[in-house]
């Protein structure tokens, strides 16, 4: 976690960052598609709007100078924007003082210390997930429905090369050939597939570095299992009645979280295999969440064993895990529109939204509060990565760096501290059916110049697999 002040030091912090008057939020049946196709979509520029942030690759905001920032923006506030003109951005991953984007238009860039080091691009298939081993392996998802495998050039950091794809060319014409090994598959009208190839795009990554496992989840309602010594696939789960949006390796007790757009999160448990030869088998152990909206996300505290779930009607519903098995903790409320990603570290969890912001909570036993919205971002926010700074504030405070990439076709880069939550914030959750409000004290907002985009949208209707029917309208 240290490593990510070398990237600080870099980063100045942006004087247009500026507190602004406390705002509540609401839930909101309305949310945004996560299609493919936005060739129409209002998340669009127009004809004569510019980027969010006109200079690539690092551009800091109107107004930077030398001292020109407060002490505040020391503790919380937009560090940076980074843009490269590449499309929306859909996943990110930050490892050390590196971070990966990945876009629709099939590129991953690398970032480090202000600038562009390296980057690399697939042959097909928009990148929707990425994933860093501990052996330094980059894994990504695209939308195609592979996983490929890349590695840095030892010699030369800035250079990477693919060093595979899942699954194996050799292992897929193996099963190809053999009747047994198909499956019939309902994602896009009925046909068969080799089982251990997504015929759908996959949407999420994660990975247990303990168990030395890779899980894909995909449009195609399941989720695999891959072992990352071998790129073999283990196995093959028909997890859902609906597409598969995210999946989470807890990190403890052998189990693992998914979320589908058929609204429901589902806890799966790695048993001994009952097969010779397989190393896994995952059952159903219980079912979290049903609801009429879809789960777009989950994140996993696998320190004070915290899941968290965030859905398409705004709320981000969290559980505790104990003995062995999951308790419902509450609901935050903190966006109008669809939760579209989520981020944990240390006692701090943040949600990316379909509104264009990010709501930062701060958990305390069994109460979370409300630090705070980090405002900025000109389109909904979809992807996010967080990490402690190794180094306290000056009144103890822990800080973080939160990564937040948006269909604007920019990542910003936050410091946030877990010290700034106001008085009356902090809201006990004492029954099921109880809701923390977010009541923020500030809004931290890393924006000074005005959106390109019109507030006057017209509705836009849209189905994805992620979404399914949902209204697309201005905050």
């Amino acid at each position: 976690m240290g490593n990510h002040q070398k990237l600080l030091n870099f980063l100045r912090p942006d004087p247009a960052v500026a507190a602004c008057s406390p705002r509540s939020f609401s839930s909101s049946s309305a949310s945004v598609s996560d299609d493919d196709g936005y060739s129409s979509s209002p998340w669009r520029y127009g004809g004569s709007s510019t980027p969010p942030t006109p200079k690539s690759p690092w551009a800091h905001l109107p107004g930077l100078a030398a001292g020109g920032a407060s002490a505040q923006h020391e503790a919380t506030g937009l560090i940076a924007s980074l843009v490269k003109e590449d499309g929306h951005v859909y996943s990110l991953a930050a490892t050390g003082d590196v971070l990966y984007t990945g876009t629709d238009s099939r590129n991953v860039r690398v970032w480090r210390d202000q600038r562009e080091l390296a980057g690399f691009r697939t042959a097909s298939g928009l990148v929707k997930a990425i994933v860093v081993a501990d052996d330094g392996r980059i894994f990504t998802g695209h939308q195609d429905g592979k996983v490929r495998v890349w590695r840095a050039d030892a010699g030369n950091p800035a250079a990477h090369r693919q060093v595979g794809s899942l699954p194996k060319l050799r292992d897929y014409l193996k099963s190809a050939v053999n009747p047994t090994s198909y499956v019939e598959t309902q994602r896009r009208g009925r046909h068969r597939a080799v089982w251990l190839r997504h015929s759908d795009a996959v949407s999420s990554l994660s990975l247990d570095e303990g168990a030395g496992l890779l899980y894909s989840a995909s449009w195609d309602r399941t989720f695999k299992v891959w072992r990352v010594s071998d790129s073999k696939c283990l196995e093959s789960v028909s997890a859902h009645d609906d597409a598969v949006n995210t999946v989470a390796a807890a990190g403890f007790d052998s189990v693992v979280f998914t979320g589908s757009a058929d609204g429901t999160v589902k806890v799966w448990r790695r048993e001994p295999a009952a097969k010779k030869g397989d190393a896994t088998e995952h059952v159903l152990e219980k079912v979290l969440r049903k609801g009429e909206g879809a789960v777009t996300a989950i994140a996993v505290s696998p320190e004070d064993r915290v899941v968290y779930a965030g859905s398409s009607d705004g709320l981000v519903t969290y559980w505790y895990w104990a003995d062995g098995e999951a308790r419902y903790g509450g609901v935050l409320k903190g966006h109008k529109m669809a939760v579209m990603c989520l981020a944990v570290a240390g006692n701090v969890v943040v949600s990316g939204s379909a509104d264009r912001t990010l709501c930062a909570w701060r958990r305390d036993g069994a109460e979370h509060a409300c630090l705070g919205v980090l405002a900025g971002h000109t389109g909904p926010v979809k992807c996010a990565a967080m990490d402690e700074e190794a180094a306290a504030g000056p009144g103890g405070d822990r800080r973080f760096v939160v990564y937040s990439g948006s269909l604007d076709g920019s990542v910003k880069v936050w410091r946030l501290s877990d010290a700034e939550a106001g008085p009356g914030t902090t809201v006990p959750v004492t029954e099921r059916t109880a809701a923390a409000r977010a009541q923020p004290s500030q809004v931290w907002r890393g924006q000074s110049a005005q959106a390109p985009y019109a507030e006057e949208w017209a509705l836009a209707l849209h189905q994805t697999p992620e979404l399914k029917r949902v209204l697309v309208a201005a905050a």
